[in-house]
């Protein structure tokens, strides 16, 4: 089944180009171009990953991508940003999204985000429907949850991937590198401070058992310590 993308962008010719490119890259793909629009499309339809600029009229990708989050966390989100500032980047992650391309940008390297994503579904969806647990926590990668006895908290696609990779090491020093080249295919500074901005998240979430720690290990990477069973 082909995926379904939705893309919002409102530069023309831009827009013209890479929904042809994807189409022939047997992509579903609706395109919208201002926020408001992309805003009712995603309520009404069903989409695999969202594709959104940053600047747009009416209703910003920042603010777009909020409202997507509110609705799911589930959804991969991808920037299409001509901004270079770091702080900007750095927004959009905080905002929930999981991954960003610097515009002007090849559509080899867009398609090759998106396949990650999608690709990183498959493997998802074909993993173990087992859940890993955590001290006080259940895990259930394949539907991106965690879960206590008081309830649940959903993930982003990249949240589940950075906990998923450091639970299956647990109680083991885990590399920064091998982190940012198995899940972002990529080594460089900007990606390594997004991963803080994840690994923050994740401390976060996983507070409520004081038991649970992310370490940092200084120079190398992270240690998930979780409490040995019994």
């Amino acid at each position: 089944m082909k995926a379904k993308i939705l893309y919002v962008e409102d530069d023309e010719s831009l827009s013209f180009i890479t929904k042809d490119q994807l189409e022939l890259a047997s992509y579903m793909v609706t395109h919208c171009t201002n926020g408001k629009e992309a805003w009712a499309a995603f309520k009404k339809g069903e989409y695999d990953l969202c594709l959104l600029d940053v600047m747009l009229p009416q209703m910003d990708g920042f603010e777009l991508a909020r409202n997507i989050r509110e609705v799911s966390r589930h959804i991969p989100i991808i920037f299409l940003t001509a901004k270079s500032m770091p702080e900007d980047k750095m927004e959009g992650f905080l905002l929930g999204g999981d991954d960003y391309v610097t515009k002007p940008y090849s559509f080899e390297e867009l398609n090759l985000r998106i396949e990650v994503f999608l690709r990183r579904r498959k493997i998802v969806e074909e993993a173990r429907k087992e859940s890993v647990s955590l001290g006080r926590f259940e895990f259930d990668y394949p539907n991106l949850n965690l879960r206590t006895a008081d309830g649940e908290k959903g993930l982003t696609q990249r949240e589940a991937d950075i906990l998923y990779y450091l639970a299956t090491r647990q109680n083991q020093v885990v590399r920064r590198s091998d982190i940012l080249e198995d899940i972002w295919g990529k080594d460089d500074y900007f990606y390594g401070r997004s991963l803080d901005v994840f690994i923050s998240r994740l401390r976060k979430y996983l507070s409520e058992d004081p038991e649970l720690s992310i370490e940092n290990v200084h120079s190398v990477g992270f240690k998930l310590n979780v409490p040995e069973a019994g």
